[in-house]
């Protein structure tokens, strides 16, 4: 196969608890994108176990690669690169990511790519459409709630973030307390649409000249509401409790990205992350953008891309690729990455 017709990028994803190695074609089209989930596993804790997502990790990685490569009817020799999440996320399970990723590269002399798990969520919208810039993005998974403004392609600076708890994280521990299985945010967006916002739960700086977000609050708001009413043996509407939970989650989150577009000007804001799954969400962003921004377009990642994978690696390597981003074998794993702040 000649490579001067096609970039064929060979992707590993580890960040968490799902194994998954993609093969992608120019940035743009997925050849192939095998995700091991951990869920199962992980439920009967409530939550990621690090150490057990590690295990699961190297039980799977070999096997995912195998499976990769010939899904997309490929061998070693026909790749151009091997790009790999290095961070953020647990320690333990992106070093297996990590290690079979540059094992690969060494093995077959290919250019190795590092690539930031949060970029990778930014380039999942990529498989909807093409990304316009300057953009906007708006990233809310179970780690992370952030506004990041991408002047051109491959550059990333946050213009806000959460404080405390991420939306992602502020759901599953509002479902644990509604007795709903891990992971709880699609089941609370469900119920969600069967209850009315009946409790009006804080709505934490909404008012505030900033770009930043907080959901600790609304948390303890929720779980303060639950216990009062064991306490005095009231029986609560769980649909209602899921929809005004809900409902002050989606108004922050609308509210700061309206704000910050009418800072920074964009072509398109990019909807991505796990929460991103979320229909109440994204149908009341595009409500909000119709109204206040409508030349400004949407673009929302695909909804079986909004949860962690290697396709949307493979799709935010093909444009580190480019830019000449290259890693050696000294690259290791780093929990706490992100990216730069806005000067």
């Amino acid at each position: 196969m000649n490579k001067t017709n096609r970039e064929l990028i060979l992707a590993f994803e580890s960040s968490c608890d799902e194994t998954s190695v993609a093969v992608i074609e120019n940035g743009n089209k997925i050849l192939s994108n095998v995700i091991a989930t951990q869920i199962n596993s992980q439920r009967r804790f409530g939550g990621v176990v690090p150490e057990v997502a590690s295990r699961h990790h190297i039980e799977q990685v070999t096997i995912c690669l195998a499976d990769a490569l010939e899904r997309a009817k490929v061998d070693y020799q026909d790749l151009n690169a091997v790009a790999v999440t290095y961070g953020p996320g647990l320690v333990g399970a992106l070093l297996v990511g990590v290690t079979a990723a540059k094992t690969v590269a060494f093995a077959h002399d290919l250019p190795l790519v590092p690539v930031n798990h949060m970029a990778g969520h930014i380039y999942a919208a990529r498989f909807a459409g093409e990304i316009k810039f300057p953009a906007l993005a708006l990233l809310v998974s179970g780690g992370h709630t952030e506004l990041v403004y991408l002047k051109e392609p491959n550059s990333y600076q946050i213009i806000g973030e959460t404080r405390d708890d991420a939306a992602g994280e502020a759901y599953d521990k509002v479902g644990r307390v509604l007795g709903i299985d891990y992971p709880a945010g699609r089941k609370i967006d469900e119920l969600a649409h069967q209850g009315h916002d009946t409790f009006k739960f804080p709505r934490a700086m909404l008012k505030d000249d900033n770009f930043d977000f907080s959901f600790s609050g609304l948390k303890s708001a929720f779980i303060n509401t639950m216990h009062h009413a064991d306490q005095v043996q009231q029986q609560l509407n769980q649909a209602d409790l899921a929809a005004s939970f809900q409902q002050s989650v989606i108004d922050v989150l609308v509210a700061k990205t309206m704000h910050a577009l009418r800072q920074y000007p964009v072509k398109q804001l990019i909807l991505a992350g796990g929460v991103a799954a979320n229909t109440g969400l994204r149908t009341a962003l595009g409500d909000a953008m119709e109204k206040y921004h409508p030349t400004v377009t949407l673009l929302k990642a695909p909804l079986s891309l909004c949860g962690d994978n290697a396709a949307m690696i493979g799709a935010a390597a093909h444009v580190a690729f480019q830019a000449g981003e290259r890693a050696d074998l000294t690259l290791n794993a780093d929990p706490s990455l992100e990216f730069d702040w806005i000067k």
